[in-house]
């Protein structure tokens, strides 16, 4: 057999094997996202006020676009003209307003509702659509004076959810609702230069790009850890490839090229908690299991496992690779978004590559200047700068509430193939919770409304989707944003990696065969 350079090949006594180094990167996050602690969070305030804030941000920027856009527009001799509230609309007159969309949908949860009935049955289960052909769909634009009904073919046409700010140009009918001709949305933010944040970086370093080895930024989500033998073996493939301990010398170098990985929540399976039913085997069992239970937390019910194979399996990269890690809807964090970091405790190996100040001070929430550490556990959703690129992401539930609204199909009814669409149409809303606070679980704000997008990022993520796919999408301003769907881990057994310096896009599949 002739030599190769894969693994099965003749032992050469005189073959000399040299060592990888992984190259450093820039990494600098944003703390957009966390919140105060103690006294300052609470949830006395109504949730009403966000909508507020969201309309007073962005309704500048929607009126600049649709002003010079329907400066001149008229129809039969009538010029349209802005109208500052939607209760001002006249039957007849061609105007536009701005607003923001509420969608009135007969399977969309109403809380008065649950309120009323939750003394009486069970809570009904969350429902999978909110969509229904058979149902009818009411869409309002509303502000702080009021409501008004929209109607038209346009909307047919045009991704809406609730919570989007909009203008509308058109007319009020005879039965009171506003037969829409054209919309405007805030379209994408300015974008921030390559390194604008990058205090640090000389002109020298800059300099010598071109001559640095190629990049890449490893992104994971749904790791669905839950302590079986599958996954661990899984995770195995996946420790050994970034670790540079696998196959040829091809393939380890495409990994020493990898200068952080992030994990884009998930990183617990959903059924890590041991049922109560397994535990109830005989009376004497079950007089014991609820022996355990206080204060409505059953001690017997938790399960360490997955917790423990998560601390090992990042602890054992982390002496060679930067690692960022993002809260889930499965993970143990607080549910409503923006969801907080996962908390060190759950990583007593992992947590000695993280930044002090994370450590020592969970109440005080990092500034610009605070020094990430080499582990860091960030919020979700969560933006910061790699390798002088904005990232911007979330571990998937802003995505997944969006398509309860919309029937965008996909092969398995998921809305796998409108993903990206409804990726593009966030990054255009300049919101990256839209549905939040109406059908998505989020933090009463006060003061601003912090889904609000005010820098468009070159790489937009969304963790723990059906399946792979990208594209890149272009803004009126010039900006170009790589938009990244990635997959759950423990399902597809992909990881996505973003070349540094173009932006390009592999994935590298971990499987095994089973016979």
């Amino acid at each position: 057999m002739a030599p190769t350079q894969g693994l099965l090949r003749p032992h050469d006594k005189n073959e000399k094997f040299g060592t990888k180094t992984r190259l450093p990167d820039t990494y600098n996050p944003l703390y957009s996202y966390r919140l105060p602690r103690g006294e300052t969070k609470q949830y006395l305030q109504q949730y009403g006020d966000m909508y507020f804030l969201r309309l007073a941000k962005l309704k500048p920027v929607v009126e600049k676009i649709a002003e010079a856009d329907w400066e001149d527009f008229e129809i039969a001799g009538e010029h349209a003209q802005r109208v500052d509230r939607v209760l001002d609309v006249r039957q007849g007159q061609l105007c536009w307003v701005v607003g923001t969309v509420y969608l009135d949908m007969a399977l969309k949860p109403n809380i008065l509702e649950d309120i009323s009935r939750e003394h009486w049955i069970a809570g009904p289960p969350p429902r999978k659509s909110y969509f229904s052909q058979d149902g009818e769909t009411q869409i309002m634009l509303e502000d702080e004076s009021g409501r008004l009904r929209l109607s038209g073919a346009m909307l047919k046409n045009t991704l809406l959810v609730t919570g989007v700010i909009i203008a509308v140009l058109g007319t009020e009918n005879a039965n009171g609702d506003f037969d829409v001709l054209d919309i405007h949305i805030p379209e994408l933010p300015r974008q921030p230069n390559r390194g604008e944040r990058d205090e640090e970086e000389d002109e020298e370093s800059k300099m010598d790009l071109d001559n640095q080895p190629r990049k890449k930024i490893a992104l994971v989500s749904g790791l669905n850890i839950s302590g079986t033998s599958a996954d661990t073996l899984q995770l195995s493939l996946l420790s050994e490839f970034l670790l540079g301990e696998s196959l040829d010398t091809i393939d380890q170098e495409s990994s020493a090229q990898i200068t952080r990985l992030v994990i884009a929540g998930n990183s617990i399976a959903a059924d890590a908690i041991i049922s109560n039913a397994s535990n109830q085997q005989s009376d004497k069992a079950t007089s014991t299991h609820h022996a355990n239970k206080k204060y409505g937390y059953d001690a017997s019910s938790y399960n360490p496992i997955p917790t423990q194979l998560l601390d090992a399996f990042l602890s054992e990269l982390l002496p060679t690779v930067p690692i960022t890690i993002m809260s889930g809807e499965q993970d143990p964090a607080n549910t409503s978004l923006p969801q907080q970091p996962i908390h060190p405790a759950i990583f007593p190996h992992s947590r000695a590559y993280s930044s002090t100040t994370t450590i020592t001070s969970l109440d005080t929430i990092p500034t610009s200047n605070t020094q990430p550490g080499w582990f860091d556990s960030v919020t979700n959703p969560w933006d910061g700068d790699i390798s002088g690129w904005r990232f911007m992401g979330n571990s998937g539930q802003p995505v997944d509430d969006i398509l309860k609204y919309v029937d965008l199909g996909g092969p398995d009814g998921s809305g796998a193939d409108g993903r990206l669409e409804v990726m593009e149409s966030m990054l255009r809303w300049r919101c990256g919770a839209p549905t939040a606070p109406d059908t998505l679980h989020c933090y009463p704000f006060q003061e601003r409304d912090q889904f609000v997008i005010d820098a468009c990022p070159h790489v937009f993520f969304v963790g723990n989707q059906p399946r792979f796919d990208t594209a890149v999408i272009d803004g009126p301003g010039g900006q170009t944003v790589r938009l990244v769907a990635v997959p759950s881990f423990s399902v597809t057994g992909e990881l996505v990696l973003v070349d540094a310096e173009t932006l390009e896009v592999e994935v590298v599949r971990f499987d095994v065969d089973d016979g």
